[in-house]
């Protein structure tokens, strides 16, 4: 990309979102669409036609009983998934066709949300409202590669970086997240660009494990990064759109 093109990027609004699904298979359904954008939210569930896999059950907290959707045992209020990917795509489209941000999305996050914009008939209307996608996976490698780090699950990139825990595998909270972690990062547009991809690109690519999806873990007694990174975070407070 040529370095006006790059330029351009900065003036894009950001859209930072996650998908929890009902597993980790390639054929997994999502079960909760998390977006934010500065102080703009949006956060809807939706019951997923198959099971919840044990796993993703006792990671996410949620369970699927007659029909009904409970997230630590109490009721959530969901829509069907046709309307969960009209809400998101007005959300994005009061943007102004923003980048789409997310953290491990191309191998794994923009699967199910491809095949359901797919599904629902919806992918034209989704890829005309986004100016493209950016996975801070290999973004936060290139940004972060002389710092030592040996896991860039984004968990503990916010300890690291952040210095701060938070209640991970909840997709609210992961867009939350990942938004501060993202205007600490502050990569330059040049950098933006170089993971800057389409949604049909995620169609072409082999599928990256689970186990490549839940990251490596840090060495005992890693040190925080604060001498690394030195652009303070700001605090945001963020409204929530609930269901």
């Amino acid at each position: 990309m040529q370095t006006s093109e790059a330029e351009d990027l900065s003036q894009l609004s950001l859209v930072f979102f996650d998908l929890e699904t009902n597993g980790l298979s390639q054929r997994c359904e999502m079960v909760q669409l998390a977006a934010v954008s500065g102080v703009r939210c949006l956060n809807l569930y939706t019951v997923p036609r198959c099971p919840m896999e044990p796993g993703a059950a006792r990671v996410t907290g949620f369970r699927v009983r007659r029909q009904k959707l409970y997230l630590h045992r109490r009721p959530v209020l969901t829509k069907t998934l046709r309307e969960v990917l009209v809400s998101f795509i007005t959300f994005l489209q009061a943007l102004g066709r923003p980048l789409l941000v997310g953290h491990n999305i191309r191998r794994f996050d923009c699967r199910p949300l491809a095949r359901a914009l797919d599904e629902t008939g919806l992918r034209a209307s989704f890829e005309s409202s986004i100016s493209g996608c950016v996975d801070t996976l290999p973004l936060a490698r290139e940004v972060l590669k002389e710092c030592g780090l040996r896991s860039f699950k984004q968990e503990h990139l916010v300890r690291e970086i952040l210095g701060m825990d938070y209640k991970a595998h909840d997709a609210l909270e992961d867009v939350r997240a990942l938004q501060r972690l993202y205007h600490v990062l502050h990569p330059s547009p040049e950098v933006v660009s170089r993971h800057l991809f389409s949604l049909s690109v995620t169609q072409e690519t082999t599928p990256e494990v689970a186990t490549a999806h839940k990251g490596a873990g840090l060495l005992p007694g890693q040190r925080l990064l604060w001498q690394h990174v030195k652009q303070p975070v700001e605090d945001r407070v963020v409204a929530q759109d609930t269901p």
